[in-house]
């Protein structure tokens, strides 16, 4: 299948990143070095291009029911300029997605799905969309840049009159940023370092990259590619679709009760219901190797007596902490903070210790 491209391609290759496939599309994986761009996100400020993303709307007087039926969260409780995160239940207790809802107004919603998974999503909800709701996939019309770390308020801040400081934790605004209207200035993320989350149209996508470069100067603001992306959500214990959770996986087991809600019905909630009464057999967990080594995908999870008890689905060396930690399932009886776990590590049972998440707190 074809690699499809971000409308800023040949500007990462200038700025001499590594290019590489992923999600279908290719994408900057490093400019310098994973662990250098890392600590600029966790001390400084970073930006990621990160438009390739899936960006569809909602719309019309139909549109909150669609979403209330398709998506495990609670849309209803939404207020204008409100994100949500939120899964697409599957009928068969797994998930379809992961995905973020935008409340703009009423019968007026974004919702923000993987990369990989536009044209799945996409599928899925207009089979459920029965009412009429009108839907438009805005895609390729959308570039999406995660402004990202501790000093990025302040950069952001020069390029709007938008008083970014009363934005709270996943609401938006939508204003004149660096010149250009509507643009979407969310207060998300997937690093846990703080910052915004930029959607503007991608004709005006390379004004408003360098705008945000040329306010960030003193900062030394930096881009960044995917490896640090994943190493900063692993550190907070964020799930990545296709690794922590995927079509088999409920969000019972992958520790998103929080975001099932049973106030309504939606695809597979009964059964899901069931799941939350009768309990899970396996957690999805956080972990900290106490021996040297580096979980990685699929590695084996076993118990003191080399029985598996589970797989690692993500895992790295931590930036932070300097030694490896991971994600993984785990069966209950093994899933309470402390318990002690062993990677299969090339055929050795490495020590490691299940942990609260965030991994860095």
């Amino acid at each position: 299948m074809e690699l499809k491209s971000v409308p800023l391609e040949q500007l990462h290759a200038k700025l001499g990143a590594k290019m590489v496939p992923f999600a279908g599309y290719n994408m900057p994986v490093r400019y310098s070095s994973d662990i250098e761009e890392h600590m600029t996100v966790r001390n400084g400020v970073g930006v990621f291009d990160v438009s390739h993303m899936g960006e569809f709307k909602i719309e019309g007087p139909n549109a909150l029911d669609l979403i209330q039926r398709v998506t495990s969260n609670d849309a209803s409780k939404l207020v204008n300029g409100q994100a949500q995160y939120s899964c697409l239940p599957n009928e068969n207790g797994g998930i379809v997605d992961d995905l973020i809802v935008y409340k703009i107004k009423d019968n007026d919603y974004l919702v923000v799905v993987n990369a990989s998974n536009i044209e799945k999503d996409w599928n899925w909800i207009s089979k459920f969309n029965t009412h009429g709701a009108v839907m438009k996939n805005v895609s390729d019309d959308i570039c999406l840049f995660a402004v990202q770390g501790p000093k990025a308020k302040e950069v952001l801040q020069r390029l709007t009159k938008t008083d970014l400081s009363v934005i709270k934790y996943y609401h938006f605004a939508i204003d004149q940023f660096a010149g250009v209207n509507d643009v979407v200035i969310s207060n998300t993320g997937y690093t846990g370092a703080g910052g915004f989350e930029i959607y503007v149209n991608k004709d005006s996508a390379e004004k408003v990259w360098n705008a945000i470069f040329e306010a960030g100067k003193n900062e030394n603001i930096r881009p960044i590619g995917l490896g640090a992306r994943d190493t900063l959500r692993l550190e907070m214990g964020f799930c990545l679709y296709g690794n922590d959770i995927d079509d088999t996986t409920s969000p019972l087991e992958a520790g998103l009760g929080w975001i099932t809600k049973f106030t309504k019905d939606f695809t597979n909630s009964a059964s899901l219901k069931k799941q939350k009464e009768d309990g899970v057999k396996k957690k999805l967990v956080g972990f900290k190797m106490v021996d040297k080594g580096i979980p990685r995908h699929d590695y084996q999870i076993k118990d003191a007596e080399g029985n598996e008890i589970g797989k690692v689905t993500s895992g790295t060396m931590s930036p932070m902490l300097n030694i490896g930690i991971g994600l993984g399932y785990v069966a209950v009886a093994h899933a309470a903070v402390d318990s002690q776990i062993f990677i299969d590590v090339r055929g050795k049972g490495l020590k490691a210790v299940v942990s609260k998440l965030p991994l860095i707190s």
